[in-house]
């Protein structure tokens, strides 16, 4: 009996994702910590980081600090968006790399609302509106391309980065006041194209937070509970299946890989008049939130609230890297951290190769019974 039990335990833990991403990520933090053993650190600072970043500190005066949740909060906004912007495209069977394309023309999208235009009231909902359409357009060349002439969404989306990167150097640096002192520096945005803080003032924490969850809700709601959704995934098991049974397999791809595109460009908007480029500055235009959102949604299995459990994570992640630096352990920890999430996450298919050994193996016992 008890070897029955154990053994569909075991058969659980194997078939259960969420429970596979708990283990990984408890993985990650063991090896974690060894680490910083190795570098003659103590691990209670990695830690008391991590605690910190979740829950504040007591200031001088004993009073609670939450400075650092609201930060943390803020780099989870575009994790969250960017992993979103992977998993509606995974859910339909196609590897979105482009997310870091997106977002980036997104960004560029809002930033020429927010400096071209004198500032108007709610001038920051038009900055977002526009992003999202620019994400989605995209995105949607990707989807079309895939559709109707078979193009690797791989190779569209790598070549499609570094077009909207190279773009968004040109122009951005085009606007007014692009240029200052000879050094490349974008304009200061209206101030009516700014997301405004809330409930923690002394951090970046914005109200696009709550566009965050505005859209972690639409993608639950369109891939679960919908007809598209329900053609979304179908497609994403079996495209030819999905197609016998009726369902537009092409269509599916190229509004799925728009919607996809939408996420992130939603992401580059909300970074930009978040706080970040407020006053204007030397901008690269990569920030890597896009190629950080596939580790997102590989650790959130492509689901709406795993993916918002895994952008909490890795904005944590971000945010504890200063209060270590503070303690002397290296921030490269943390990245460690979440390449080994994701490393084992990627051996997921190595479990099922067990269990699926496991399932034989049983099969064969029980034939030989008989």
């Amino acid at each position: 009996m008890k070897n029955k039990e154990k053994q569909s335990f075991l058969d659980w833990f194997l078939s259960s994702q969420g429970a596979t991403s708990v283990a990984v990520v408890i993985l990650g933090f063991i090896i974690g910590t060894i680490l910083v053993l190795l570098v003659g650190r103590n691990p209670a600072g990695l830690f008391k980081a991590i605690g910190q970043s979740i829950i504040g500190k007591a200031g001088k005066n004993g009073a609670w600090n939450f400075r650092n949740v609201g930060e943390t909060l803020a780099y989870s906004i575009p994790y969250i968006l960017c992993g979103l912007s992977m998993g509606f495209a995974a859910r339909v069977g196609l590897f979105n790399i482009g997310a870091e394309g997106q977002y980036i023309v997104g960004m560029l999208a809002a930033q020429a609302v927010a400096v071209c235009i004198p500032s108007f009231p709610f001038q920051w909902l038009i900055c977002l509106l526009v992003a999202i359409v620019a994400g989605a357009i995209w995105g949607g060349i990707v989807g079309f391309l895939k559709a109707k002439y078979k193009v690797s969404e791989v190779v569209a989306t790598i070549m499609l980065n570094y077009i909207a990167l190279y773009l968004f150097r040109i122009i951005a640096f085009k606007m007014p006041a692009g240029l200052t002192n000879r050094t490349y520096q974008t304009a200061p945005l209206q101030s009516g194209a700014l997301l405004s803080k809330f409930l923690i003032k002394t951090s970046n924490l914005n109200i696009g937070f709550f566009f965050m969850i505005a859209a972690c809700l639409i993608y639950w709601f369109i891939m679960e509970k919908t007809k598209m959704g329900f053609a979304f995934r179908a497609t994403g098991y079996n495209k030819d299946a999905a197609r016998c049974s009726g369902i537009n397999a092409d269509s599916a791809i190229a509004s799925s890989m728009a919607i996809s595109g939408a996420f992130a460009g939603l992401a580059g908007a909300c970074v930009l008049l978040g706080g970040a480029y407020t006053t204007g500055r030397i901008i690269q235009g990569m920030d890597n939130y896009g190629f950080m959102g596939i580790a997102v949604a590989l650790v959130g299995n492509s689901r709406a609230l795993g993916i918002f459990l895994a952008g909490l994570l890795f904005g944590v992640l971000k945010q504890s890297q200063s209060i270590m630096q503070g303690m002397n352990i290296p921030k490269e920890i943390t990245f460690i951290i979440q390449g080994l999430i994701v490393i084992f996450i990627a051996l997921r298919s190595g479990l099922e190769l067990v269990k699926a050994y496991r399932s034989r193996v049983l099969v064969r016992k029980e034939a030989q019974k008989v």
